[in-house]
């Protein structure tokens, strides 16, 4: 798999850089492209830890019953329901990156949706 002879003459595929060559699959000989996917997961994920900690003060703000807290409250929930929308806009990005790219064709074969 990783010697795809269809593959010698792409050299629009191929990285300045390469991040880690053992990432090999569908599209395995392009790197940059688990590198997008992995910056796309990290990025998801500093948003998801963002959110556990504004849960976690908004809860001790609400357990804390003090009138000032539950006002401070109110600005977090708001970023909360934007980071929730910023999560829903990453995964829909990297769900139709991860889609452009496996059903690219390889250099002779036909595309994987019959196009």
């Amino acid at each position: 798999m990783a010697n795809n002879p269809t593959n010698k003459g792409n050299n629009k595929k191929k990285l300045k850089h390469q991040v880690n060559q053992d990432s090999e699959g569908a599209n395995g000989d392009n790197p940059e492209v688990w590198a997008t996917f992995d910056q796309s997961f990290k990025q998801v994920q500093s948003v998801l830890d963002r959110n556990r900690a504004l849960i976690q003060q908004v809860n001790d703000n609400h357990q804390s019953r003090i009138p000032d807290n539950m006002v401070k409250n109110v600005a977090l929930i708001q970023e909360l329901n934007g980071n929730i929308s910023k999560v829903v806009s990453l995964y829909s990005d990297f769900s139709s990156n991860f889609s452009t790219v496996f059903n690219q064709p390889d250099d002779g074969e036909e595309p994987k949706n019959g196009d």
